[in-house]
């Protein structure tokens, strides 16, 4: 379009359908609300038509919804815009332009229930706009079960007369598989003047916005699209089908971008997640949040990442990475759960049911089994054994574990926190470590004791019968005292 136009974007109503103390607009499909969906599509429709500014009306949930807005990231203004009563959508509209300066320009509104909404249909909606100087241009599709939506009216000549709600539809009016998908595009003169003669004469008693397009229908243009694209989210039935098509089409993208997924239909790929040539996905694989994903990984089955960088030539399979950093080459699982604050560096192993957490694990290092290690600085070139734990907390403070490079632990090593252990220092088998091991030692112990006789001296005959239950939980709780 030669001129900019405004962008107003619905957000208001309550959607009693979803059954939700969320509101509708933030049901998320592909990890995104559906709300910011359809504001990245009219930021898209930025690039080459003009968008002076978005305007997001909120009512219900409003405080919710205008966080979400302010959370954006856009290249376009945004304004959020309250509606106090929810009285239909034409009043929506009017509540937006009550805040928007008045201009020549042309003015969009969308839903924010419409997250399939693309940029190309929207580009074509504003080229009609202009090619045909329409008043008002909307989005229309057939759909094979309209019911609940619009209904387009047309004439013997196919001009549109007027769209009417289904429930003020005639029984032959029903039967219309043309709808109107609540997607337009007005002159903005146009609009303010026709919007402040709506009326509620209506089976809702609301103001509805189509009802303005019958007094423009001499200069009307349309725009038709395929039913899934304009698909809206009414209950989570919509919200399941929605979410399927974004899936495809995000699966779609990211293959054609040179990603291998081997079963696309088991695959979940969020809407800002980025991957690089060459990656492979396999089944089972969750990608969420910001997460990006470096040339040549090949993730899953059954692995979830959340809001992490995984470099290049990592492998991860069966496990959960959350806000963690890994450099290149690094290995994960199988069964294993790094959480926020850890960091890999390159070439690094953490294998089967090893857990971390704000842990930062030098080159080459090997975590390999059963084992926790959280609030530690773990060198390069290091082999922490099967069921090392660091113990870092002191039921007040979090304290930190440093194992220097070259070091090695035995299986069952605790190390109690704050406490360093040198480089290429050794650990033996089930040493519990409460001072700081000097380069090249070895630090060994505390060994089992025994105690000939307890049994005897703290339960008589115990040894010449059998436990009733009691005396067994009693000596439960004994046990647990020495």
């Amino acid at each position: 379009m030669s001129t900019s136009l405004v962008a107003v974007v619905l957000g208001a109503g309550q959607g009693t359908r979803m059954k939700s103390r969320v509101p509708k607009v933030l049901h998320r499909v592909c990890d995104r609300p559906m709300l910011a969906w359809v504001v990245s599509a009219v930021t898209g429709l930025h690039r080459e038509t003009p968008v002076a500014e978005i305007v997001v009306v909120v009512g219900h949930h409003a405080d919710e919804v205008t966080a979400c807005v302010k959370s954006m990231d856009s290249p376009v203004p945004l304004r959020v815009v309250l509606q106090p009563e929810q009285l239909g959508t034409g009043d929506a509209v009017r509540c937006a332009l009550g805040k928007v300066a008045s201009t020549s320009s042309a003015v969009l509104v969308l839903p924010g229930d419409m997250p399939l909404i693309q940029v190309e249909t929207l580009r074509r909606m504003a080229e009609a706009h202009e090619r045909e100087h329409a008043q008002s241009t909307l989005l229309t599709a057939r759909f094979a079960d309209p019911a609940g939506y619009g209904r387009v009216v047309r004439d013997a000549q196919g001009a549109v007369l007027r769209i009417v709600e289904h429930a003020d539809a005639s029984p032959v009016e029903r039967k219309l598989n043309e709808v109107v998908v609540s997607a337009y595009m007005f002159d903005q003169k146009c609009l303010r003047s026709e919007i402040a003669d709506l009326a509620s004469d209506n089976a809702q008693g609301e103001l509805y916005l189509p009802d303005v397009i019958e007094q423009m229908a001499s200069r009307l243009a349309c725009v038709e699209t395929g039913e899934e694209e304009v698909q809206g989210v009414n209950d989570r039935v919509h919200l399941a089908t929605v979410e399927h098509a974004m899936r495809r089409r995000l699966n779609e993208y990211w293959m054609r971008q040179g990603v291998t997924m081997r079963d696309p239909a088991a695959t979940y790929v969020g809407g800002a997640v980025e991957l690089s040539a060459d990656v492979e996905l396999l089944p089972g694989c969750h990608l969420e949040g910001t997460t990006r994903i470096g040339e040549g990984s090949l993730l899953g089955p059954d692995t979830r990442v959340i809001d992490s960088v995984i470099g290049p030539d990592c492998s991860l399979s069966y496990c959960v990475v959350r806000e963690a950093e890994l450099a290149a080459g690094v290995q994960v699982g199988p069964y294993a759960s790094l959480r926020g604050g850890s960091t890999l560096a390159s070439d690094t192993h953490i294998g089967s049911f090893v857990e971390t957490k704000c842990a930062r694990v030098g080159a080459g290092s090997k975590i390999p089994h059963l084992s926790y290690v959280g609030d530690a600085v773990i060198g390069e070139d290091v082999n922490l054994g099967a069921n090392t734990i660091t113990c870092n907390w002191d039921g007040i403070a979090k304290h930190e574990t440093v194992v220097e490079d070259g070091a090695r632990t035995g299986t069952g090593t605790r190390m109690v926190a704050p406490v360093t252990i040198g480089r290429h220092a050794y650990t033996g088998a089930g040493a519990i470590v409460t001072r700081d091991v000097p380069p090249g030692s070895l630090a060994k112990g505390m060994p089992a004791r025994h105690e000939e006789g307890w049994v005897e001296r703290n339960r008589p005959g115990v040894l010449q019968g059998s436990l009733s239950k009691n005396l067994v939980e009693d000596l439960v709780e004994d046990l647990a005292d020495q």
